[in-house]
Parts: structure tokens; C-alpha cells; sequence
């Protein structure tokens, strides 16, 4: 019997994880670059908001990076904002969602998914996900549309993208607007469609932990001239191209992105494909390691993923396997064994959170008041309706960030033999 870390015994990896986020002189000398110009501010180089010219034509970084994101991910358009979150609210704006409006989102994953909608005064409407994959459950939107129903928030989780042609097919049979969370996607496509594409928008987040980062930011990626249009004026205060400075279209706010940020996204987003390759390495052999642990099942990687960015990667734990032992108290000794980053994810479905249990949205209740939207909802129903989300919070879901992925093939054996470690010495921890 060996003694388990978490009980004094010798952890099963000692070296450390590669860093995140990853950055060398090249990032440095961007920001440098920036510093020494003197041109702070993206419209320290013109009023002009670049959407078409050729890319010679771009002095700022901003207007650089966002064309070469958007073409990276298949698009003609990238309107960069200040994060992820006001992303998707402008996206949903720029989409007509208005108050009262309905926004179909799932209820595992970050936030703003659901709080963009409230924002601008919609109602974010749960479907569950998939046991296979923990994306939205393409099977279970139907059922969720209604005549307020206005927009569909696919989140594409830990990197593997949704089953976009469905949830495309649904929203074309209902004249409704999909607007793709591809905070985890940056490298991820489907069906050999770049992720950010696949929508009628798409929003990416670069906060620290995101495939590409710039401690914070976020783009909008589109291939309607229309929606970039209105997506860049209410980035710009409401502002249009060739109007005078201050005079201002639609309500807005300031959404924009520094000159640093774009400096260092640039470098990044330079990095992102060699990086995807080395994780997508690991994270396969991952699966083979895991899939032979009883009690231990990696997700499923779908047919129709083409390249998956593995921002996430995620196993489900069944506590039967292991004599009954908590996930909360599992993830802990595997911590102990030196698997520092491994979490157990969400601690609740986001209907769950008190945010929504007591509505405590914009002034109180609103939009969820009956002059807006016209009805009475308890956000509490949605527990029945999303067993699988429940499951994956409170017992199933276990996740390895992405540095960890960055590693050596070893560093997949460490993971599997802590595992293993931990089930072979459980009695340890009952």
C-alpha cells in the first residue's frame, strides 16, 4: 500500500507544470514598440475604424490584430472590444435582441453567457448539455423556443465545437440569430470550419486563461458588413466612420481595446497553431491513459471536430469507482500527488447562482418584470430540466486547464498514475 500525498506520503510528480500564459521577448519588444510611439490609444492614428482596407494600410495594432484573427478564423470582420462578456452583449445588440426578448443559452459555463443577455434586457432561457461533451444538447433546443425566443448562445466548451449544423438548421427554421461563445475556441474548427464562422457572430475572450491572452480583451468575428458596422460603432461610443468625433449614433459605451493589448494578441495569436498541435498530442494520449481507469471517462471527441483547442480538458468521475469518495475530496488528493491544476469545475449550474434565484438583475428584477417580459419564471425549474449540467457540477466533472496539456507525454503518465494512485489507496480517504 502506498501512503497518498494528501495523507504525508510522496506525491507522484514533483517537477512543475509549464507556465501560463506563455511569452518571451517577443511580446516584450511589441509592447516596447507601442511604448516608445506614443500611440496609446488605437485612434491616436485616425478616427477611421479599419473594416476593409487592405492591411498596409493599418497603423494600429488593434486594426491589425482583428484582421488577422478574423482571417484566421475564417472571417471577413473582427471588431475587437474590451472582453469577452461586453462581446457577446454588443453582438446580442448588434443581433436586435431587445428587452423581453428570449436567449437560449447552457447553463455550464462562464457567466457572461447568461448575463449578456440580461444586460441588455433579454431573458436567458436554460437547455441542457450533452453527457458526451458538455456542450449544448442541440436535442434540447427545440423544446426551449418560444415566440419571444430571439437568439441561440452555443458555447463551444474547453475547445470542441457544437453541433453547429443542427443548431443552424434550428435556427433557420425559426428565424432566429446564433451567436457563437468561442471564448475556449481560438483553434478549434468543425467539420474543417474555423469556429467563429459557424454563426451569424461569434465572440472570443482573451482574459489570462484563454488560448491567447492579453490579461484581458475580446473580439467579435463576423462575415456580415452590416452587423461589423454596428458592432464597431457601439465598440466606439456610438461613433460611425467619416462622422465628426463628437457626434454619436446609438447608445453606447466605451468598449475598446488598447494599443497594448493588440501588440501583444498579435504576438499570441502567432504562437496559437503550434500550441494547439502540442495539446491536441497530449491530450490524445490523455484519452487513451484515462479511457483505461474504470470509473474514469474522457469526453467524447466528436467526428465533426476538425481541430479542438483544448483550452479545457475534462473527464467525468464516478465516485462509485473509487468506494464512494467525494469529486471534491478526489480532485484534492490528486493536487497532493502534484496534478496542481486538476479542479472540479463549476460548483453549480448558473440558474443556480443567487444572482438569479433572487433576480437580482438592473434595479431589482427587471428585465424579468411583467410590463418587459410578461410572465412569471423561477429560475430554480431549470434544476429538472438540465439533469446533465446538475450531475456535472455536483459529482461528474473534472477538468485539467490547458498549461497542463503544454507539457511532456510524462506529464500524461503523472496524471494517469495519480489517478490510479489515488483509487488503488481510497480507503485512505473515507
Amino acid at each position: 500500500m502506498e501512503i497518498l500525498a494528501i495523507r504525508g506520503g510522496k506525491p507522484v510528480r514533483s517537477e512543475t507544470w509549464p507556465r501560463w500564459p506563455v511569452s518571451d521577448e517577443t511580446e516584450e519588444q511589441a509592447l516596447l514598440e507601442v511604448l516608445r510611439s506614443g500611440n496609446w490609444w488605437r485612434h491616436s492614428h485616425g478616427q477611421g475604424v479599419e473594416l476593409v482596407e487592405d492591411d498596409t494600410d493599418l497603423k494600429s495594432t488593434v486594426a491589425r490584430f482583428q484582421r488577422e484573427f478574423a482571417r484566421s478564423r475564417g472571417c471577413e470582420y473582427g471588431i475587437a472590444a474590451a472582453n469577452g462578456t461586453v462581446a457577446i452583449e454588443i453582438a446580442l445588440r448588434a443581433g436586435g435582441v431587445c428587452p423581453g426578448d428570449e436567449v437560449i443559452v447552457p447553463p455550464y459555463t462562464f457567466l457572461a453567457t447568461a448575463s449578456a443577455p440580461l444586460v441588455v434586457g433579454a431573458v436567458p432561457i436554460f437547455v441542457d448539455i450533452h453527457p458526451d461533451t458538455y456542450n449544448i444538447d442541440h436535442r434540447r433546443i427545440e423544446e426551449a423556443i418560444t415566440p419571444k425566443t430571439k437568439a441561440i448562445i452555443p458555447v463551444h466548451f474547453g475547445g470542441q465545437p457544437c453541433e453547429m449544423e443542427a443548431i443552424s438548421g434550428i435556427a433557420r427554421r425559426y428565424d432566429l440569430i446564433v451567436i457563437e461563445d468561442a471564448a475556449h475556441a481560438h483553434g478549434s474548427s468543425y467539420n474543417g470550419r474555423p469556429c467563429g464562422s459557424l454563426g451569424d457572430m461569434a465572440a472570443f475572450s482573451f482574459q489570462n486563461s484563454k488560448p491567447i491572452t492579453a490579461g484581458e480583451g475580446g473580439i467579435i468575428t463576423t462575415n456580415s458588413p452590416e452587423y461589423a458596422e454596428d458592432c464597431e460603432s457601439m465598440v466606439w461610443a456610438g461613433r460611425k466612420r467619416g462622422e465628426p468625433w463628437y457626434r454619436h449614433f446609438v447608445l453606447a459605451s466605451n468598449a475598446r481595446m488598447t494599443e497594448f493589448q493588440g501588440a501583444i494578441l498579435r504576438a499570441q495569436l502567432k504562437r496559437l497553431d503550434a500550441q494547439v498541435r502540442q495539446r491536441t498530442e497530449n491530450a490524445t494520449l490523455l484519452n487513451q491513459l484515462l479511457g483505461e481507469i474504470d470509473g474514469i471517462r474522457p469526453l467524447k471527441m466528436l467526428p465533426t471536430t476538425t481541430s479542438h483547442t483544448w483550452h479545457i480538458y475534462m473527464f467525468r468521475y464516478s465516485p462509485e469507482a473509487f468506494c464512494g469518495l467525494h469529486k471534491s475530496i478526489f480532485v484534492e488528493a490528486l493536487v497532493a500527488e502534484g496534478i496542481e491544476g486538476a479542479m472540479t469545475g463549476y460548483t453549480n449550474p448558473l440558474y443556480q447562482n443567487p444572482m438569479f434565484l433572487h433576480k437580482r438583475f438592473m434595479g431589482g428584477a427587471y428585465p424579468v418584470v411583467p410590463e418587459i417580459y410578461g410572465k412569471e419564471i423561477d429560475f430554480a425549474d431549470f434544476a429538472e430540466l438540465c439533469p446533465v449540467s446538475e450531475r456535472a457540477c455536483s459529482t461528474e466533472a473534472v477538468l485539467i486547464p490547458q498549461n497542463m496539456l503544454m507539457g511532456d507525454p510524462e506529464g500524461m503518465n503523472d496524471i494517469a498514475t495519480a489517478i490510479r494512485k489515488v483509487q488503488a489507496n481510497v480507503k485512505q480517504l473515507l
